[in-house]
């Protein structure tokens, strides 16, 4: 699973990756669509896509001359399941601190 999740948070690194799965999480769109708002040449931004699509983040699937993108919950569920685990790790060491912190304050007034 680490090397699952160092692919996904490589994958999602970008800004211009992070803007695309940003716009497909109100549905699926075309390669054009994706990319307009995009100052890139369409091969540059093509392999946004490919790294996205590669990581499992992306599906895409052609019609005709039309390619069009959807996104994979399953690698963004992984990732999710993970931070959710490191918040409740780090929330857990911030309540021992601030009760530490509380403990000595006590003590200093006695």
């Amino acid at each position: 699973m680490t090397n699952q999740l160092d692919t996904f948070f490589g994958a999602m690194s970008d800004p211009t990756r992070r803007a695309v799965i940003e716009r497909l999480a109100s549905g699926p769109a075309s390669v054009s669509e994706l990319h307009a708002p995009h100052q890139m040449a369409l091969p540059t931004f093509m392999r946004h896509l490919r790294v996205l699509e590669d990581t499992g983040i992306l599906r895409s699937i052609k019609k005709g001359r039309v390619r069009t993108c959807h996104i994979e919950a399953g690698p963004l569920i992984e990732a999710q399941g993970w931070l959710a685990w490191q918040r409740t790790i780090w929330e857990q060491r911030m309540d021992r601190l601030e009760a530490l912190a509380q403990e000595i304050s006590a003590h200093e007034k006695d």
